[in-house]
């Protein structure tokens, strides 16, 4: 098939894609502003952010992972044009999202204590405990916001979770420039601070995600007939089946890169904040990538609803071969810049942490090294997650992540992070195998199962005319 196939789709792809990137560098950048801002305080600080923050990514994970289920069958029934059984998708979406946020927020703020015994640096731990219990309610409303978010992607309407999240951002500079560090009549809290502009911005973002769907012509026959005693258990055990593995899909790569933030924190306070710069750049850069990887899996549940599947993996490829020019760029600028920007998140000005400070951006310099190699298989492996959740795949790519990153991975990172002199070079020498080795058989499994699509399709049209 020729080049010029899958290239004409980059039009569309990037039409359908820019806002849910926008809106997940929105997220993003929450967590960017924290380390920006915070890291001004100190290493100590930064580092005590980025443990907090890695208990909460976690928790997210499973959250923002289960909401996916919801995509993929909302544009199904949009393909299909059933309004019943969109707005069956969208009410029971909404409840086991709210559902889910409560409970990952109690989750994380029970098991608390597990953080005294993570060998981590002790003024690091007594630091984050207090930002981690403000921080992990942020949860509930993040959670809540993805139900609306992942029910108007699926519908092909992604602009509003984008003005969602520029608000979210805007609400959040704004309160953690004052209460950070004490502008005018407000108190300096610090870390708190950032906490609390993360818990309050998320709550305006859900909020006006709600107003904005509820009040357009276009979504206002899925908002009515909401009723709790509507909730069924067959639709509800459908979400589930698709949402859980692509959850536990989404928790295997986080709890991967949140791995790698505690064993940094074992090499000392230094290397993990180091960790944390390289992990603010990895995430944003990946946030292009997994909105590819979003609209991959709108289109492609689109073309299986209309039953067109060879339509169905050109977009798919296409995708992907978008995903492979972006991060390609990326990690290009990641090379060329990888020893101006670790200055952009510390004060290289104080004198008081003159030296820590110094160390920190020489390690995390070469981390961006790494990271600019595992950027193309980061890209390609959510892009092609995406297209397999479109196409209601989900428990045979569970499996491929698992292995991927916890038997291949992760034990790398141990060894080589712990064991050698890489140090933290060689945890994301782990993360780079882990990635490149997802990227690869998941791509084989959407090979596969789209060829039987198509074969099954040739066989049941042959079957017709005779």
């Amino acid at each position: 098939m020729r080049f010029s196939v899958y290239t004409k789709e980059f039009g569309y792809n990037l039409r359908l894609a820019y806002p849910i990137i926008l809106g997940m560098l929105g997220h993003t950048l929450v967590a960017i502003v924290d380390n920006i801002m915070v890291g001004k305080l100190g290493p100590t600080e930064l580092a005590a952010v980025s443990l907090g923050n890695s208990f909460v990514f976690i928790a997210m994970s499973l959250g923002v992972g289960f909401s996916t289920a919801i995509t993929p069958l909302i544009a199904e029934a949009d393909g299909e044009k059933s309004l019943e059984k969109g707005r069956s998708v969208f009410h029971h979406g909404l409840v086991l999202c709210t559902i889910l946020g409560i409970s990952l927020f109690a989750l994380i703020y029970f098991s608390k204590p597990i953080i005294r015994f993570m060998g981590q640096p002790e003024e690091v731990v007594e630091m984050a405990r207090p930002f981690l219990d403000i921080v992990a309610f942020s949860l509930i409303p993040l959670i809540i916001f993805q139900g609306y978010k992942q029910f108007a992607d699926g519908k092909s309407e992604t602009k509003y979770a984008m003005w969602a999240t520029v608000i979210c951002n805007i609400v959040h500079l704004i309160i953690n420039y004052f209460l950070i560090y004490g502008i005018w009549i407000f108190p300096k809290m610090g870390i708190v601070g950032a906490a609390i502009g993360t818990v309050s911005s998320r709550f305006v973002m859900l909020i006006y995600m709600h107003y904005a769907l509820k009040t357009k012509e276009k979504f206002k026959p899925y908002f009515e007939g909401f009723r709790l005693a509507a909730i069924k258990k067959s639709m509800s055990k459908k979400i589930i089946a698709l949402g859980l593995p692509s959850s536990m899909q989404m928790f295997f790569e986080v709890a991967l890169f949140t791995g790698a933030v505690w064993l940094s924190g074992r090499l000392g306070t230094t290397s993990q904040a180091a960790n944390q710069i390289a992990l603010s750049m990895a995430s944003f850069t990946f946030m292009f990538a997994s909105g590819l990887s979003v609209a991959g899996m709108v289109r492609v549940g689109n073309y299986k609803g209309m039953q067109d599947y060879k339509k169905l993996q050109v977009v798919a490829r296409s995708i992907f071969l978008l995903a492979i020019i972006i991060e390609t760029i990326f990690a290009l600028l990641f090379v060329g810049l990888h020893q101006i920007l670790p200055a952009l998140f510390v004060n290289a000005n104080s004198a008081a942490h003159i030296a820590d400070t110094a160390e920190v951006i020489h390690i995390a310099s070469r981390l961006l090294i790494v990271a600019a190699v595992f950027q193309i298989s980061d890209g390609v492996q959510v892009a092609v997650l995406g297209a397999l959740r479109g196409i209601q795949d989900v428990k045979i790519p569970m499996y491929i992540t698992f292995v991927a990153y916890w038997v291949i991975g992760f034990p790398i990172s141990i060894y080589l992070g712990l064991y050698t002199k890489l140090g933290g070079e060689g945890i994301w020498i782990g993360l780079l195998a882990g990635l490149t080795t997802a990227a690869i058989f998941l791509y084989i499994r959407f090979s596969r199962l789209t060829r039987k699509l198509l074969l099954d399709d040739a066989k049941a049209v042959t079957k017709i005319i005779n």
